[in-house]
């Protein structure tokens, strides 16, 4: 078969070979963490040795609390939040604004970014660091310094720029170990002070029960040790610009492209086309991408994050995202651009 081209890293990455052997080890320990007989003991100084790893690797010098992933983290921390109300903002993950429930929404500007403008005392206010749609950096020192004025608390979903960019000074974060080279089904909510949330007893003093998964965790471990600090995102940045030169010089529109992005993730438009033509023709070509989010790519609705940023039906429904792994390179770049512009000159012959 020939060799397909994966530019689809925000929605998942490959498991790297030292977090596959972690947890190929970890297998070997079948005993539960919480029995107190020396297997268990085993099992549990195997767990709290990936803690600490995990928190070294993301300069986290606070509480750990290990989940299924960042959907279960960001469920623990808006649904057990101890604050008198919540805001959200209107371009967070799904996962997130089904958690908020009726939750204020923050309006953002037209790039994309967080126009949080006053903070009720003692709220809670969920800003996602980097959108896993647009790449869009949100200015969460300015907003976390609003928050700390009154008394509230700030949730920050991280699951894209962990290991990326510097954890924000957030009181909880969700993080997700399948986004860093790690396993699925994997992830944690990091927490300043547990007294912010309520415990419910059982695992993970006493705030997620269940049974840990040792093989998983010591997997995540393993990719983090791998990814702080990752030297290939200069060269992800390079290749982005790139990227966006030869979609603008096909027709294309850079989605958010005056406002601060993470360098792996890009959203392009192409007007005419929608976004699932696009999608099948580039499968066809063997190059993977998406339609926003992974997790609400198969819906027929419109992104709500292009919408919160004043962008009409139509045209959010011709954008597709690209996102790069630490294997990018120049070649699948190049690709992805002769099928794209293929794509668009057939656009254009059709109009004619």
């Amino acid at each position: 078969m020939p060799v397909r081209i994966y530019l689809d890293h925000a929605a998942t990455t490959p498991v790297v070979p030292a977090a596959r052997a972690a947890m190929a080890e970890g297998l070997t320990r079948w005993a539960n963490p919480s029995s107190p007989h020396a297997e268990g003991r085993a099992a549990r100084a195997a767990v709290e040795g990936a803690r600490r790893r995990i928190k070294a690797a993301l300069g986290w010098p606070h509480q750990l609390i290990f989940t299924s992933g960042a959907t279960e983290a960001i469920a623990i921390a808006l649904g057990r939040v101890r604050a008198a109300t919540m805001l959200v903002s209107a371009v967070e993950h799904d996962a997130v604004l089904r958690a908020g429930g009726a939750a204020a929404i923050v309006p953002v500007d037209p790039q994309g970014r967080v126009a949080l403008n006053a903070v009720p005392a003692g709220a809670l206010v969920a800003v996602q660091a980097v959108n896993n749609e647009t790449g869009v950096i949100q200015p969460l020192d300015r907003i976390a310094a609003s928050v700390r004025g009154a008394g509230g608390v700030l949730f920050a979903d991280c699951a894209q720029s962990a290991c990326k960019l510097a954890l924000p000074d957030a009181d909880l974060i969700a993080i997700s170990a399948h986004k860093l080279g790690g396993p699925p089904g994997i992830g944690a909510l990091l927490v300043r002070d547990l007294a912010t949330i309520a415990a419910v007893g059982g695992q993970e003093q006493g705030y997620r029960p269940g049974t840990e998964n040792v093989p998983a965790i010591l997997g995540f471990a393993a990719a983090l040790d791998r990814n702080a600090n990752p030297p290939w995102l200069e060269r992800a940045s390079a290749l982005r610009a790139r990227l966006e030169q030869g979609v603008i010089a096909a027709g294309g529109q850079v989605v958010a492209g005056d406002a601060p992005r993470l360098a792996t993730i890009g959203s392009y438009r192409l007007p005419g086309v929608p976004a699932a033509s696009q999608l099948i023709r580039l499968d066809m070509a063997g190059i993977a991408v998406s339609a926003g989010s992974a997790c609400s790519s198969g819906s027929v609705r419109p992104s709500h994050v292009l919408a919160a940023m004043g962008w009409d039906e139509a045209s959010a429904r011709e954008v597709i995202r690209v996102s790069f792994g630490p294997d990018t390179g120049e070649a699948e770049v190049e690709a992805f651009l002769g099928a794209w512009t293929a794509i668009a000159g057939d656009a254009r012959a059709r109009a004619a």
